[in-house]
């Protein structure tokens, strides 16, 4: 989703009574408010296929891990940023934000997953992943392309920097370490029409 920012200073309180009967879903950071619009079919449709597996394979493993959809927000405690993640995991019981009381607010999400596109890449793989990185919680951040069978992981470790690893093509399975259950690409991307590719032309000799 993108987001687009409003002209207004609010408190956390202001925020969280707007967003109880907005008619769209808004980001809140530092007092300013930012409408994020809805996604392509591409978009739902992975997501959608991403809380499905996810929720299955966690079900399948047993423990204490539960999926949840892009209905959830969460507030990073660092930076005070709330947001609506495509995906979230949480394991064990929910952290609530203190600030909200309503109780519709987390705050301890063990992995993130966001389903990329051409107006959110830039800010989910920078300032948001720097955002999302000072969360304690957080063991794995996850990046879903919409174009193509991509799925990209960043494992956080010991000394706390992040491993990468690139899972591509439908055979694939990426592995979630973190949560000790697998993602094969090929539900992640079931039903998804990819865009066509045009083949590269060679232009003709002088």
């Amino acid at each position: 989703m993108v987001a687009t920012q409003l002209k207004a200073h609010l408190s956390p309180q202001d925020y969280f009574r707007r967003e109880r009967v907005a008619a769209y879903k808004s980001e809140f950071f530092a007092g300013e408010v930012f409408a994020m619009a809805g996604g392509s079919v591409n978009h739902s449709l992975i997501k959608a296929n991403v809380v499905g597996t996810l929720r299955d394979a966690l079900r399948r493993k047993g423990g204490c891990c539960r999926t949840f959809d892009s209905d959830l927000r969460v507030k990073i405690p660092l930076t005070s940023l709330r947001t609506y993640p495509d995906v979230s995991v949480i394991c064990g019981p929910v952290e609530l934000d203190a600030e909200d009381d309503a109780g519709e607010t987390v705050t301890n999400p063990a992995v993130i997953v966001e389903v990329l596109s051409d107006s959110t890449e830039r800010y989910d793989r920078g300032t948001k992943f720097d955002h999302y990185q000072s969360i304690a919680s957080l063991q794995q951040y996850v990046l879903v392309s919409q174009d193509q069978a991509k799925v990209e992981t960043f494992l956080r470790q010991a000394d706390g920097t992040w491993q990468y690893a690139l899972c591509a093509g439908l055979e694939a399975v990426a592995t979630l370490t973190a949560l000790e259950v697998s993602l094969p690409l090929s539900e992640v991307f079931a039903g998804v029409e990819f865009p066509a590719v045009l083949p590269l032309r060679l232009l003709p000799k002088a």
